[in-house]
């Protein structure tokens, strides 16, 4: 097992699909990384990534994978459903885990994984990038230093006026667990209960609703064609969640809304002053004035960092013990959560989160 007194750590796939081949692409320049395997149903697609990244090992079968190679760490790319079974599998063969987002397909399989990886004494981690944003760390240091008060309200949208992903296996809830609340809002509902400081959610309710996706496309649009037959999962799911502390957080998020134009943001209020994502800015009173503030710099921002941020604070976690900024522990959370907007959804009321 790769320890801090090692050189590299020796990780593996599952899962060789876009978002592997966007982890492989920020591994290899790290020198203190070794990709050394991966496992995928998809001949194609392992033959794609190993003359990509020069990765020889290539199994279809993970199990196989994780006995034969015996990787210090394994990155789980697969679709939602797999989550759970593959982290289980990986950290019971002695390997610590990166999963990507959302955790697993509901709580019950999130919970799994977190004792399976105390269990094993491996460390898990969930793949958060929003979080290392420097604009969310901007604003959670301001929330640290009690600028902001106490927090009593977040605002999250993840909104696309027609963004139905065209490939994979997006539109189907048996696969995915959700739809755009699990794909793309639990992005900003991650970053915005981080900058809170990861309060208990206690209460959830919310409302989903169909009306474009399981329809042939015929409006143009950048991803036509999506397969409308399989589509299972909700087109905007709105929601509620209370807090332990007090704090609400609404949530809207969607492939396809009758909007002006995509939207991708939050804001936070407290009784000391807020914050808005974009454009970037805190808002307080100071000397009897109403003044916001903005950063004259930061560093550069955007997916290839914060994407790249998240992997190299896995490496150090792992290698190094150095801490991580996304603990399994926030991804049950934030699983909870989608889970309780769901099920008030179906049950038309609030809902308790246990």
């Amino acid at each position: 097992m790769a320890t801090s007194e090692c050189r590299k750590l020796r990780i593996a796939f599952i899962g060789a699909g876009g978002i592997a081949g966007t982890q492989m692409r920020c591994f290899q320049d790290m020198d203190d990384v070794e990709m050394v395997a991966m496992a995928d149903i998809s001949e194609a697609a392992l033959e794609r990534r190993s003359k990509e990244y020069d990765i020889d090992d290539c199994f279809a079968d993970y199990e196989t994978m994780l006995s034969e190679v015996r990787p210090d760490a394994v990155s789980v790319c697969t679709p939602n459903g797999l989550h759970a079974p593959a982290a289980i599998a990986a950290l019971s063969a002695g390997a610590h885990v990166i999963v990507e987002k959302p955790l697993a397909m509901n709580a019950s399989e999130g919970k799994a994984m977190l004792d399976a990886a105390g269990n094993h004494g491996r460390k898990l981690v969930i793949g958060f990038q929003h979080r290392f944003d420097p604009k969310a760390q901007f604003i959670r240091k301001a929330v640290d230093s009690g600028r902001l008060g106490r927090i009593l309200f977040g605002r999250v949208q993840a909104l696309r006026r027609r963004g139905i992903p065209n490939w994979g296996v997006f539109g189907r809830k048996e696969l995915q667990g959700g739809g755009p609340l699990v794909d793309i809002g639990v992005h900003v509902l991650e970053a915005v209960h981080y900058i809170m400081g990861a309060p208990k959610p206690v209460a959830a309710s919310g409302n989903v609703f169909t009306y474009v996706g399981d329809r042939k496309s015929e409006t143009v649009c950048r991803w036509p064609d999506w397969d409308h037959e399989t589509y299972t999962v909700e087109d905007l799911a709105v929601g509620q969640v209370r807090f332990e502390d007090g704090a609400v957080i609404h949530v809207e998020s969607s492939f396809a809304a009758h909007i002006q134009s995509d939207v991708w943001n939050f804001q936070l209020m407290g009784d000391r002053g807020g914050a808005t994502w974009d454009p970037l800015s805190i808002a307080r009173d100071d000397n009897g004035y109403m003044v916001n503030t903005e950063p004259g710099w930061l560093p550069k921002s955007g997916f290839e960092s914060t994407f790249g941020a998240k992997l190299r604070n896995f490496v150090d976690h792992v290698l190094y013990n150095k801490p991580t900024l996304a603990p399994a522990e926030h991804g049950l959370m934030v699983q909870k959560m989608m889970d309780a907007i769901y099920l008030s959804a179906e049950k038309g009321r609030e809902v308790d989160i246990e």
